[in-house]
């Protein structure tokens, strides 16, 4: 299991002791080896990179950038490589790591710009990100300033694939941890600003989803919600019958006007649409780096403005909103 001291640590620096408490409790039965067969061979590839000479680490780039290509020889960069893509799917990025170029299935990086001239600053911030895959947007986080920077994703993929970033960076106060928010103490007022990008349209109640997002918040902190959205007006809201671009787990898209109504009926004011975007085949594609079925397999290939089931292509919007 990674070592998680540092975090904890910071939690008792925050006064959040109840949470420390709950996380040591945990983090050992979500780390069990018996429970899922591939966390042994995982954590073999991380223990197996030694600790390499680091001269150039850049986290507010468009592409995470830690160390460079000179700073090993021919062959630890070609072990390096393979050892990276043994971790293979890599879903959100780019990471430039000594070299090796991680070209990954998101653009995440797209997103980062969409929204970053609208939130509020993270410096000296402690930050919540919910649903944060391998953490790309953490690093982004940690580059901005913020003083702490939480992830939570249940899917041990991707905190092993954050783990190994973590071991080529150093010690930093950023953290991913194999947890749905489901798992976060109710009421835990944490956190100055709270991201939650792509989860919404996952949730059977999106409704107990943004309330769950602002229990973590300080009063008066900020929300950042990005989500999957439709066309119309005020009420306007798709169930898909069955999948949604060949996915299962996907609920309730609302228009705007809709998901703008259901934060201010949760609490939140000064809720604001500051982007929509609808995604394209070179912000989510295959790549060598995540060679399953990508979004232009999922589209209608003789109307790219449909999804595989007719239903409309993906459009996203980010909105931001305040706790009170």
């Amino acid at each position: 299991m990674p070592d998680y001291q540092a975090l904890f640590r910071d939690l008792l620096e925050a006064k959040a002791d109840a949470w420390a408490v709950a996380l040591a409790q945990q983090l050992p039965d979500a780390f069990d080896a018996g429970k899922h067969g591939d966390l042994v061979k995982w954590q073999a590839v991380i223990d197996a990179i030694p600790e390499l000479p680091r001269s150039h680490i850049r986290l507010n780039a468009d592409a995470i950038q830690i160390g460079h290509a000179e700073d090993l020889a021919p062959w630890q960069q070609q072990e390096l490589e393979q050892q990276l893509k043994a971790l293979h799917p890599w879903r959100k990025g780019p990471y430039q790591l000594f070299g090796t170029y991680i070209d990954t299935e998101w653009r995440s990086d797209w997103k980062w710009r969409r929204l970053q001239d609208h939130i509020t600053p993270l410096a000296y911030r402690r930050v919540l990100d919910v649903g944060c895959g391998n953490g790309y947007h953490c690093w982004r986080m940690l580059g901005a300033g913020a003083k702490m920077v939480v992830g939570i994703d249940p899917m041990l993929l991707n905190v092993m694939q954050f783990q190994v970033v973590k071991k080529l960076h150093g010690t930093a106060p950023v953290y991913v941890l194999p947890l749905g928010i489901e798992d976060l103490p109710p009421n835990l007022q944490l956190f100055d600003s709270v991201f939650s990008m792509g989860v919404l349209y996952h949730r059977r109640s999106p409704i107990e989803h943004l309330l769950e997002l602002k229990a973590c918040l300080q009063k008066g902190g900020e929300l950042v919600l990005e989500t999957l959205v439709i066309d119309g007006g005020l009420g306007d809201t798709l169930l898909p019958k069955d999948r949604y671009a060949k996915m299962r787990n996907v609920w309730f898209l609302p228009s705007c006007d809709t998901l703008v109504s259901w934060l201010q009926r949760c609490g939140f004011i000064n809720v604001r649409v500051v982007d929509v975007t609808v995604t394209s085949t070179d912000e989510q594609r295959s790549t060598e780096w995540m060679r399953f079925h990508s979004l232009q397999d999922f589209l209608d290939p003789d109307n790219p403005q449909l999804t595989i089931e007719g239903l409309p292509a993906p459009k996203r919007a980010i909105v931001i909103a305040n706790n009170i």
